[in-house]
């Protein structure tokens, strides 16, 4: 029954992503009526799932911290490159399209999905437990990228309004990809074990425990069919889009609120995937995730828009509004305390979700 159970599993992972694929081939840049959007949808979730399924069978391949490392840069990749081109499209009514993303991107990872995995496994083992070492060079990393990159725009003068100069883009940027590379070098080369999930002792687990390691050929396909899946899920909350627009203009809410949708849909794999690994007591799996996953938006999107900008017509606004700066420090300042004491209970999962809350909130109504 149980090998039953996994050959119709395996059979829907590997089928989903291609139907997914072709319903994006199919209805890429068209007007959906609202039956196809149904029907759209419904793919989407199923990608979502099936992007989670082999993002687990090559982090079991290949073990952790690269696993996460993987989903992370998979997904960001995919979504940098479809800001860049709405960008392109767009013109200068999407000057802030990168901005907006990056930070909603960071919010729903360091508020978000932090604060549920904590809160879930905090619920279930009385304390979340991860190692302070990784999470920490982690978080430091997402507060002076996001802090070059969306804060300091603002108080610049060489370029009118919150925009960076020719020079301090290209620092921007520069100081993105380096501080980005650095920290995968220390993710998986130098200190690998700082981001290896720990017990309540301190003991590191280094290796799954439970089952076999997957095959390399079927940890090839997973990663495949993970590419596939990742694609239809962006294209996919792409096509979607005008109907949640439409949605959100008859509701009187404002624009920005589409951008939190999308940013949501997008990191639904890295979120499910995040909060499997809470539940199995790996907290420092989903921190991976959460984490690795902002400093991949920042350290990849910046890079790309700096770069894409020679060409693009309209401005590129970074400079963050004075909310969002203060939910901004908010984040790193509670951030910084929930990892010192390298445990964590349900408040600080609630506290973090209670920021991103606010985010929302000010999102529906600035």
């Amino acid at each position: 029954m149980i090998t039953k159970l996994r050959a119709a599993t395996a059979q829907w992972t590997v089928v989903v992503p291609v139907l997914s694929f072709v319903v994006l081939a199919l209805t890429w840049k068209r007007d959906l009526p609202g039956w196809v959007v149904g029907v759209v949808a419904c793919f989407l979730a199923g990608a979502v799932l099936a992007a989670v399924h082999h993002a687990e069978v090559i982090a079991h391949r290949v073990g952790e911290p690269y696993g996460s490392l993987v989903l992370a840069v998979a997904v960001t990749v995919i979504e940098v490159a479809l800001i860049v081109t709405l960008m392109a499209d767009g013109g200068a009514k999407n000057a802030t399209l990168a901005r907006d993303t990056v930070f909603a991107a960071v919010m729903i990872t360091c508020n978000g999905i932090l604060g549920l995995s904590i809160l879930v496994a905090a619920v279930k083992y009385r304390t979340a437990v991860f190692n302070a070492e990784g999470t920490g060079a982690a978080l430091a990393s997402i507060g002076t990228l996001a802090t070059l990159s969306l804060a300091l725009p603002t108080f610049t003068t060489s370029s009118p309004g919150p925009q960076f100069s020719t020079t301090q883009l290209a620092f921007a940027a520069t100081a993105s990809l380096v501080l980005y590379g650095l920290f995968v070098a220390t993710l998986t080369v130098r200190h690998r074990d700082y981001f290896l999930p720990v017990t309540a002792e301190g003991t590191v687990l280094d290796e799954e425990d439970h089952a076999d390691p997957p095959t390399a050929r079927a940890a090839a396909t997973s990663l495949l069919l993970l590419g596939v899946a990742l694609v239809s899920v962006v294209g996919l909350a792409k096509g979607v889009s005008p109907t949640i627009e439409s949605g959100v203009a008859s509701a009187g809410l404002p624009p920005s609120v589409v951008g939190v949708v999308i940013a949501m849909l997008v990191l639904l794999p890295e979120t499910i995937a995040a909060l499997r690994a809470a539940v199995r007591n790996r907290v420092q799996t989903s921190l991976n995730l959460a984490l690795g996953s902002a400093l991949a938006s920042i350290g990849l999107t910046i890079p790309a828009v700096a770069v894409a900008s020679a060409w693009l017509s309209g401005p590129l606004v970074l400079g963050l509004g004075p909310a969002h700066l203060v939910l901004l420090t908010l984040t790193i300042v509670v951030g910084t305390l929930t990892v010192i004491p390298r445990r964590a209970t349900p408040l600080q999962g609630a506290v973090h979700l209670t920021i991103l809350g606010a985010y929302v909130v000010l999102a529906v109504n600035p």
